[in-house]
């Protein structure tokens, strides 16, 4: 090996798989909302995960099975599902996709393709796309990397190496939007502000405890005649010292007691009404009012899952052609099937069964289609009471 070959090994940075060096000049987009704050309000609002939860029950909960035209293909793919648990990954990934709108997993060895990991929501930090160089024309052309966090060492991976699942793409993002991330967005209309969902609720619930520690044991104001300046600098002590949950309070002038209480005046429930049903209009399913409000009748509970329905169904179709395009595709090509042909499919479910008819299996037993033995397993389960033979009953037969 001659000098300049080892001294360019040496020094020259070798491309690794999964990253992306692009050459020409690429565009940066971040997400509107940070996906890990979108996550948080998953992980510590009830509603939310409830919400979040039941959906995604509801899209891949029922699980999966596989068909194809080619058995052997179909053996490959189902082998190579049940390595990395790909169940497993949709229910986990659902969650996060539904939630937030986007699920990153990371293609250990892109070229070829056996283990895949999902990656952190905060892992990706931007997705760097090019556009159309057309003489005044600029849409965006393609993803040429997705940029990692610091924390995950910053490098840029390059497309290949990822599998973006993403829902509800507004406008020209490449960023999917959640059903959460409406509760996070503030509204900003003719120089008006108003504060977002998720922060209104929080307010109401952290002042509410406050309210109750207030008026549960009310401040008693008494009044003191003719009281002294040691006495009424003594009282005014207690009372800027007073605990959270009332005191007695004191005042100097004539003698009286007064309970202060709530002015039954200042009700506040349609408020708080307007705002958790708004809540509850960006979780997009009316199931958990199902569990939190009385008065829900069957008919009120099948229109809801009626409902769900048409949000669930075109999830399910996009992980459906997503798996197949980006997964079992990817793995045939490299078993060395061809895709197109083999045509290994997602089911959601579980295969059909076809019903036994019982007039049926005594037609196949008189045309020998099947063993007596065969015979009276099967009919037992249709309930016949039937004694298993003695071997002496058997030799006596023969």
């Amino acid at each position: 090996m001659s000098i300049l070959k080892r001294l360019v090994e040496t020094f020259v940075k070798p491309t690794r798989a999964g990253y992306a060096y692009p050459k020409s000049p690429v565009f940066s987009e971040t997400p509107k909302v940070p996906l890990s704050d979108i996550l948080k309000l998953y992980e510590k609002d009830p509603t939310c995960k409830a919400s979040i939860d039941l959906l995604a029950a509801a899209t891949v909960g029922m699980g999966f099975y596989t068909t194809a035209k080619d058995e052997k293909a179909k053996r490959v793919v189902d082998s190579f599902n049940e390595e990395v648990n790909l169940d497993a990954l949709l229910n986990d990934m659902a969650r996060v996709l539904i939630a937030t709108g986007n699920d990153f997993w990371l293609k250990i060895t892109p070229e070829n393709l056996k283990e895949l990991k999902r990656l952190n929501i905060d892992a990706i930090d931007k997705i760097k796309y090019s556009f159309y160089s057309e003489e005044k024309l600029k849409i965006p052309n393609k993803i040429e990397g997705y940029k990692l966090t610091q924390k995950y060492g910053g490098e840029t991976l390059r497309p290949e190496a990822l599998i973006h699942w993403k829902i509800n793409c507004t406008s020209a993002s490449e960023f999917g939007t959640g059903i959460l991330q409406v509760l996070l967005q503030t509204l900003i209309l003719n120089s008006n502000r108003r504060p977002s969902y998720a922060w209104m609720k929080a307010k109401i619930e952290r002042i509410m405890p406050k309210i109750f520690e207030k008026y549960a044991g009310p401040d008693v104001l008494a009044l003191l005649e003719r009281a002294n300046n040691e006495t009424i600098q003594k009282f005014e002590g207690v009372i800027k010292n007073r605990p959270e949950e009332g005191a007695w309070l004191f005042y100097s002038g004539k003698g009286d007691i007064k309970p202060v209480m709530l002015d039954p005046r200042a009700r506040f429930e349609y408020y708080i009404d307007h705002i958790i049903n708004q809540f509850y209009l960006g979780c997009e399913t009316p199931l958990p009012r199902l569990f939190s409000t009385p008065g829900f009748t069957e008919a009120s509970a099948n229109a809801a899952l009626n409902l769900q329905d048409m949000l669930t169904k075109p999830i399910q179709r996009y992980i459906k052609r997503q798996v197949e395009r980006d997964i079992f595709d990817a793995v045939l090509n490299q078993s060395g099937f061809n895709s197109a042909e083999a045509k290994v499919r997602l089911n959601w479910g579980s295969p059909e069964t076809p019903e036994v008819v019982m007039a049926d299996l005594i037609k196949a037993a008189e045309l020998g289609l099947i063993r007596p033995e065969e015979f009276r397993k099967n009919a037992a389960k249709f309930g016949w009471e039937l004694w298993q033979e003695t071997e002496k009953e058997v030799k006596t037969v023969k």
